[in-house]
């Protein structure tokens, strides 16, 4: 069975969701070889390993943290060298999609993004896209080179299929013209001890409806009592309501979660775009004719700060 490779996203060795996502997905059109750049790969590969990777290629060098990403371009690179592998699986983020991007024009593949769903071909991958603003689906394939492929998110369930995930170095060689740009400085971001927006399973977002920043606790509230994250309206973030880096929407995050809650949010398309392929859509209004109920499995036609308190309320209470 042809070899797949799968881009491994994680912090110091702690693999990420969406990388044992991937895996998952990786199964259906090959055996999984995961490349993981960086520390912390013996960390890595025993979860890498549990989720079906048959074998870790691994390096670490100091220029994946001081330069953007180039020079992971290039260990990505060495290791389809080394594997040649049937397609190359990398997660929909904003740098995994640089990379896919770099890494297709370097080995002169074909590039899909923000697959949904990944399926074997007789012709090569099969993968599943959501297209204009969600309105269509498609199914497309690379008809010349290698794929190269990125996921969004939540588009499947990890599922365990333990294999050997066997480590083995890779050689890369660091080009000069990778280094042209440096990475001067970092910040952490605050924790907000809520699940990463584009991978929660949950979220809750709020819109122009919530009628101000002071008011936002109410959302922040019913997402914490589900564990869920919070999202924003692009009226809600450019009135300055919430973060810029909780909207959701064409021009923010795009999020894919198995349950979303839109409350106060009328559906303009700019942010339909961005949420349209949630498994379970809940929609709060208390316009009836709101565009976002012509796309929902629930509405509920009311005022927000009658619905959600008592929604949250009998959250708590069934959990408690």
């Amino acid at each position: 069975m042809a070899e797949v490779l799968v881009y491994v996203d994680h912090v110091d060795g702690a693999v990420r969701k969406p990388t044992l996502e991937l895996l998952t997905l990786a199964r259906r059109i090959g055996e999984p070889v995961a490349v993981h750049l960086g520390p912390g790969a013996e960390q890595a590969a025993a979860v890498l390993g549990e989720h079906g990777a048959v074998k870790v290629l691994t390096a670490d060098a100091p220029e994946f943290a001081e330069y953007l990403v180039a020079p992971k371009v290039d260990a990505l690179q060495a290791a389809y060298e080394a594997v040649s592998p049937a397609a190359v699986l990398v997660s929909s983020s904003a740098e995994g999609k640089e990379i896919a991007a770099r890494l297709a024009i370097r080995i002169g593949g074909g590039i899909i993004t923000d697959a949904v769903d990944l399926e074997a071909g007789a012709e090569g991958p099969v993968a599943t896209q959501s297209v204009f603003a969600a309105s269509f689906t498609t199914k497309s394939r690379v008809s010349k080179g290698t794929p190269v492929i990125t996921v969004k998110p939540n588009s499947a369930a990890p599922e365990a299929a333990p294999a050997a995930g066997t480590v083995e170095q890779l050689a890369v060689t660091i080009g000069e013209k990778s280094k042209g740009t440096k990475v001067v400085s970092r910040t952490p971001r605050e924790s907000t001890g809520r699940p990463e927006l584009t991978e929660a399973a949950i979220v809750v977002s709020g819109g122009r409806g919530v009628g101000g920043a002071e008011n936002f606790p109410v959302i922040e509230a019913l997402a914490d009592s589900l564990g869920a994250a919070v999202g924003a309206s692009r009226a809600a973030v450019d009135a300055g309501w919430y973060p810029h880096t909780h909207q959701v929407g064409q021009t923010g995050k795009s999020v894919s979660p198995q349950l979303y809650i839109a409350a106060g949010i009328s559906g303009a398309i700019q942010h339909r775009a961005g949420m349209q392929t949630s498994k379970t859509i809940v929609a709060i209004n208390k316009d009836a004719e709101a565009p976002i109920f012509e796309l929902v499995d629930y509405g509920v036609v009311g005022d927000l700060f009658d619905v959600v308190p008592q929604l949250t309320e009998e959250i708590k209470t069934r959990k408690g």
